[in-house]
């Protein structure tokens, strides 16, 4: 019996280690993808063929004309429709490559506005980080370093945001000056390496009740797995009570 009870309290604290680490590390999690990046990397795909396939590019871009005129206003999108049709292919990716730089103005922007909600900022710098990684070969092959700076920039913002961590265990504080530090560098450098005037963008509002094709989106998908170290420990502790009680009333 004490050497079952001994291997079951190594087995909880194992699981507690992992819980920590688990906790503790730093990733974006999945952003359920960002919808305008993935529609940029199709429409890339088809202009890049010979001859370009503007046809099927402006199929691509449909899919997230709603959502962007939602949140740009309807002039990007009658701009890159017009580019299409015109099939003026310099046109269409200079503007595609300004409304990914928006975007993530638009989901940066937000972060601030929402800090204090982690999940909500999580998922929130996923998608930025999404939007500039559809954005990253390109900027790489004509300025890598920038592309280092900005995606060193990315890490240090993902670390600003802290971590709530498990009932406190591996809690790591926000910094919001941190954070707008390198928000600021980020927009600030691909604003001038696409050339964009200004990145305002009209009005729009992102908050923790927000859905986005109708449910809620989480990245932090982690908070959820965490549970379940935490459910294990406990069916582990309510077998051996049982198993305990059993063994002394024979």
């Amino acid at each position: 019996m004490k050497k079952w009870l001994l291997s079951c309290l190594l087995f909880v604290f194992v699981l507690s280690n992992l819980n920590v680490l688990s906790v503790g590390a730093y990733t974006y999690g999945d952003p359920n993808e960002e919808a305008l990046a993935e529609a940029y990397k199709a429409m890339m795909l088809e202009l890049n063929k010979n001859p370009a396939d503007y046809a099927t590019a402006k199929k691509h871009f449909e899919t997230v004309k709603e959502e962007v005129d939602m949140h740009m206003g309807p002039e990007p999108a009658k701009i890159i429709l017009q580019n299409l049709e015109d099939e003026d292919k310099e046109r269409v990716i200079e503007n595609m490559d300004q409304l990914l730089v928006l975007n993530m103005a638009r989901r940066l922007e937000n972060i601030e506005k929402n800090f204090t909600e982690y999940d909500t900022s999580k998922r929130l710098l996923a998608k930025a980080h999404a939007t500039y990684e559809a954005l990253s070969p390109k900027v790489e092959s004509r300025n890598p370093e920038l592309d280092k700076e900005v995606k060193a920039e990315f890490d240090q913002a993902l670390k600003a945001l802290g971590n709530p961590g498990l009932f406190g265990v591996g809690k790591q504080e926000a910094d919001l000056d941190q954070f707008n530090a390198s928000k600021e560098k980020i927009l600030t450098s691909l604003q001038k390496e696409f050339d964009l005037k200004s990145l305002e963008i009209g009005h729009f509002s992102e908050s923790a009740t927000e859905k986005e094709n109708g449910k809620n989106e989480w990245t932090d998908v982690s908070n959820i797995r965490n549970w379940i170290p935490l459910l294990l420990i406990v069916g582990l502790l309510i077998a051996v009570i049982v198993v305990a009680r059993r063994k002394r009333k024979k």
